[in-house]
């Protein structure tokens, strides 16, 4: 019997899925594995499990692509809900970047921490020139926000060849960003065992790196999507929220620009 024979509710009831359940024995796995290979181990055990996770996160996916296109499950109420989810998920994002900026600020200003470096970056670390590389890759987040904004627009009026336009423009734009990040990375004149500069800036630069490379995949997904002709302008809750996702990556690179970069290297002149 089709759901929409039985469903006389706007409430997001959909049949058991077996993907919870796998992806906790995923999530488990790679946990196990991954403490088991620190003490020596072999690493089969963590693989494994991240197989079972990626398995897990596309078949999860494809049910809710499918939930979306039966134009029955995603009611009015649900895409109400899904986007408090995705606002409580990034609200969690946020909180995770800011343990990191945490750790920065608390090892760089003395009245935060008795243990802050009196001098930053402490002796013997050259940080990367702030109005090069890094100014360049605020540049291109700053438009590839532009980009998706563009595309937003464009599905709000049903415009599918400028949303199909701006959402390639962006994902070209987040792994030309991906690839310059990489330069900078092997050609930094420091490494992330030689100190707490180190330490903090690879972790929050490469964090929001990975989290460049999630979005920029979650906008390919949503531009295959729109060459299929899956979002309207009354429903397309998952690229909405590939937008907000991919704006909160924005915004704290540009934080990451003008504390890490620019507050970090403030007064340190390189060498010609």
């Amino acid at each position: 019997m089709s759901s929409e024979a039985v469903k006389k509710h706007p409430w997001h009831m959909v049949p058991p899925s077996p993907w919870p359940a796998v992806g906790t024995i995923g999530v488990f796995g790679m946990a196990m594995g991954g403490v088991w290979y620190m003490h020596g181990g072999p690493s089969l055990g963590f693989f494994a499990g991240l197989a079972t996770v990626l398995f897990c996160m596309f078949g999860w996916w494809r049910d809710v692509v499918k939930e979306a296109e039966s134009k029955i499950d995603h009611t009015e109420p649900v895409q109400t809900g899904l986007r408090v989810g995705m606002i409580l998920f990034i609200a969690s994002e946020v909180m995770f970047f800011f343990a990191f900026f945490w750790a920065y600020f608390n090892s760089s200003v003395p009245f935060l921490s008795f243990a802050a470096h009196e001098v930053w970056p402490p002796k013997g670390v050259v940080p990367l020139p702030t109005w090069e590389l890094p100014f360049f890759n605020t540049l291109l987040l700053l438009t590839s926000g532009a980009t998706v904004t563009w595309a937003h627009q464009a599905v709000k009026i049903g415009d599918r060849k400028n949303l199909i336009n701006g959402l390639a423009l962006t994902v070209i734009i987040g792994f030309i960003f991906l690839g310059v990040q990489g330069y900078e990375w092997a050609h930094a004149a420091f490494k992330l065992k030689e100190g707490i500069y180190p330490s903090t800036f690879f972790l929050a630069t490469g964090f929001h790196g990975f989290h460049v490379l999630v979005g920029a995949c979650f906008l390919t997904v949503c531009w295959v999507r729109a060459k299929k002709g899956h979002f309207t302008p009354e429903q397309h809750i998952g690229f909405e929220a590939a937008a907000w996702y991919w704006h909160f990556v924005d915004v704290v690179w540009l934080f990451l620009f003008c504390w890490v970069y620019w507050w970090g290297s403030f007064g340190f002149v390189h060498a010609s």
